[in-house]
């Protein structure tokens, strides 16, 4: 049970509007689970409740079997980095993680641990208040490290990052998960999420929209969809929705069809004499999957195909 996250049932309030309702998942050892979402889902007051920043109406948030407030040093059983702007900028990165480490009767050998694992050692005597995002991360990571916790909850970690960074941090996470430890990532960037999560958790106005691993919410999101590539896009749209088919374009010359089998597509095709080179089995992308389940929990949409005033 000690390197759990176990949510059930949250339920909570803002005036009129509904943060959670009914929320409910568990993060399991040994694996990175995305936390994933529109903005608004509650992505942000879940592992705010799960840390006991914020309370809630009704629902239990549990970290090993008991609630974080209960825990006497609480950064031994969860690392968590919700803001990497929460520091105090005129104290050197070193500084910063030495204060965050007396507080749990952590030592100076923890502090060069966790900055070395980070990669910032050059940086440690540097004010913090003049890090780029990206260092920030890094330095958040390392707060969250401190405790050496069997789970781990980062909430938007990729940001800032340049390219080698993101590399650094898709690994990093998998070696925490194969180390046995239970890692909560909350991302908007599907990109990072399918290289680096095992289980995803998809919510959607407070709820949870699904709750699987990545490879079968793919499974599920291209079964029975066959992609068409052709020139003559125009032409076969209309013909293949007249059948019944739900014909949607994802490409200058290519289409998604569900709702016809492949070999019924070609006869219609060729019966039109309309030109095409593929017909083939069409395979989802985490985006595609992530964009169907929260199609109807986006509360922020903006214009698309129209010219600014």
């Amino acid at each position: 049970m000690e390197a759990t996250i176990e949510v059930n049932g949250l339920r909570k309030s803002f005036g009129r509007a509904v943060a959670l309702d009914g929320m409910s998942f568990t993060v399991k050892p040994g694996q990175v689970t995305g936390f994933a979402g529109p903005n608004g889902a509650g992505k942000s007051t879940t592992m705010r409740v799960i840390l006991g920043l914020d309370s809630v109406e009704a629902g239990t948030a549990l970290v090993g079997g008991r609630p974080y407030r209960s825990l006497r040093r609480p950064l031994l059983h969860l690392g968590a980095l919700l803001d990497a702007a929460a520091l105090q900028p005129s104290r050197s990165a070193r500084g910063h993680l030495l204060w965050l480490a007396h507080s749990q009767d952590l030592g100076a050998r923890r502090v060069d641990e966790v900055i070395r694992l980070v990669g910032l050692e050059k940086a440690a005597r540097r004010k913090a208040g003049g890090f780029s995002l990206g260092m920030r991360q890094r330095l958040g990571i390392a707060s969250a490290l401190l405790g050496d916790p069997p789970v781990l909850m980062l909430d938007e970690p990729f940001n800032g990052l340049d390219p080698e960074g993101i590399v650094w941090m898709r690994g990093f996470l998998k070696s925490l998960a194969r180390e046995g430890r239970a890692v909560l990532v909350s991302s908007h960037l599907m990109s990072e999420l399918r290289d680096t999560a095992d289980h995803l958790v998809v919510i959607g106005r407070g709820k949870v929209v699904a709750d699987t691993s990545v490879s079968e919410l793919l499974e599920a999101a291209s079964r029975g969809r066959v992609l068409l590539r052709t020139a003559e896009r125009e032409q076969a749209m209309p013909l293949l929705a007249r059948e019944g088919a739900t014909v949607t374009a994802t490409g200058p010359d290519t289409l998604t069809i569900a709702g016809l089998p492949s070999e019924r597509i070609v006869h219609l095709l060729g019966r039109a004499a309309v030109p095409f080179s593929e017909v083939s089995a069409h395979h989802a992308t985490l985006e595609e999957a992530y964009m169907e389940l929260t199609r109807d929990a986006v509360e922020f949409r903006g214009a698309t195909g129209e010219k600014a005033a």
